[in-house]
């Protein structure tokens, strides 16, 4: 089973993610959340195996361009994938996971160390 990242190519953070992943030569599978959004089930599989509060993993802009109420700092992984699945632009960028289940979000990117 590969790592699995969550990717914007516009994003210089998952740029650099996704550097690191491959300097470490490991299997990648590079998920175009934007072209291909992810489950609400996916989500919140991903959110609960964070290593930060689901709430992280919105983009508190984009969810304010959308319109979208504030998120609460301790809703639940269910919570947060409803909202994400809705609105994919908001995920926060870059999150990597692990071939064991174990995810991180990679600001900074150096933290997908953690997982190698």
């Amino acid at each position: 089973m590969p790592y699995r990242l969550f990717h914007n190519p516009r994003c210089s953070k998952s740029r650099a993610a996704l550097a690191l992943l491959q300097a470490a030569a490991v299997d990648v599978e590079v998920v175009r959340y934007l072209d291909t959004p992810p489950s609400r089930d996916e989500l919140t599989t991903v959110l609960a195996a964070l290593d930060v509060p689901p709430a992280m993993a919105v983009r508190r802009k984009e969810a304010r361009e959308l319109g979208l109420a504030p998120i609460a700092e301790d809703s639940d992984a269910a919570t947060v994938a409803e909202l994400l699945a809705r609105h994919p632009q908001a995920l926060e960028r870059p999150i990597i996971v692990a071939p064991s289940g174990a995810a991180v979000l990679g600001r900074p990117p150096e933290k997908v160390s953690v997982l190698l």
